[in-house]
């Protein structure tokens, strides 16, 4: 019998890169092998990683050469950036110029980059405001035209389309009881649906991506765990948790508003989000999600996993 493929997972300690880290480990027949990168090795989340049998490897995105040296032997990469640490398009793009060269140079035979679609492609006019010169969503628009690196180079690519994360109601959008007593929860999303998925999903599909093999290379997978509106989220919690849970929808100009780091390419990525649900909400099927990824968690079971994490509403 052969030796397992090794998969080089970048980010394999955060959200998207540990979930497909796990999802390999995991796997009953052990069809591939991980091998770790990670800035820091001496992590305790790496070494985690090492005590259950990967391969941890020291890798900068920043530095082509170090990562050509991580990405030798191996037969596939998950490639992920994190822009929302450096909040810059350029920086993302060199350090996805770099991966996509690595890639070439050491003949990986199935790359899998982790993308969002290029919003300009709707945004056409002047009710969303132009971000970093020529972009509308920032971090969704630097990952689009971060695809033509890859195949420019010729490295076989699958692009994996990814979503909100279920997440982001533990903490940026957690229901809240508002002035008058209500439990509320508040989206940007009027009476639109918006797209939701678990981190642990994303790598969990990636892995059935390596699973079916480079026939997918070249191809556009659009994921999400469930496509709700926020009344159908509400409504979610409300079940779960056993008390009333109201949706008050936020508007766009709340949220710009409100002034942190990346308010404007968030509440960008909302009017997309919501003034364009047929090209968002409407690509994405969780039932053709679930072909790859069987283990694929809706909302609601998603919800009930972190019920404590919600006492106290």
């Amino acid at each position: 019998m052969s030796d397992p493929k090794i998969i080089a997972v970048v980010g394999a300690t955060g959200q998207q890169g540990g979930g497909l880290a796990r999802a390999i480990l995991d796997d009953p027949e052990q069809r591939f092998k991980l091998r770790a990168l990670t800035r820091n090795p001496d992590s305790a989340a790496a070494q985690a990683l090492a005590a259950r049998g990967a391969e941890v490897v020291a890798a900068d995105l920043d530095d082509e050469a170090s990562l050509t040296k991580a990405f030798e032997g191996a037969y596939g990469a998950y490639l992920v950036t994190a822009f929302w640490e450096y909040n810059s398009v350029e920086r993302e793009q060199h350090q996805a110029r770099a991966m996509a060269a690595a890639a070439k140079a050491t003949g990986l035979g199935h790359v899998i980059w982790s993308t969002l679609p290029d919003t300009r492609l709707h945004l056409r006019d002047d009710r969303v405001p132009t971000l970093h010169e020529r972009y509308k969503v920032p971090h969704f628009d630097s990952k689009a035209e971060a695809e033509a690196f890859f195949v420019e180079a010729g490295v076989p690519t699958t692009f994996l389309s990814t979503t909100f994360y279920f997440e982001a109601f533990l903490d940026f959008f957690r229901p809240v009881r508002d002035d008058d007593g209500v439990v509320a929860l508040h989206l940007p999303m009027a009476d639109r649906r918006l797209p939701g998925i678990a981190s642990e999903d994303i790598g969990r599909t990636a892995f059935g991506v390596f699973a079916q093999g480079p026939s997918l290379a070249g191809e556009t997978i659009s994921i999400s765990g469930e496509n709700l509106t926020g009344e159908q989220y509400a409504a979610a919690f409300a079940k779960e948790l056993g008390t009333e849970v109201a949706y008050r929808p936020m508007s766009v100009e709340a949220l710009r508003a409100s002034g942190f780091p990346g308010a404007d390419d968030l509440s960008n990525m909302f009017f997309y989000y919501a003034e364009h649900e047929d090209a968002f909400a409407g690509a994405r099927d969780p039932e053709a999600v679930r072909k790859l990824n069987p283990r694929l968690q809706d909302f609601a079971t998603w919800l009930a996993a972190r019920r404590d994490a919600f006492k106290g509403l």
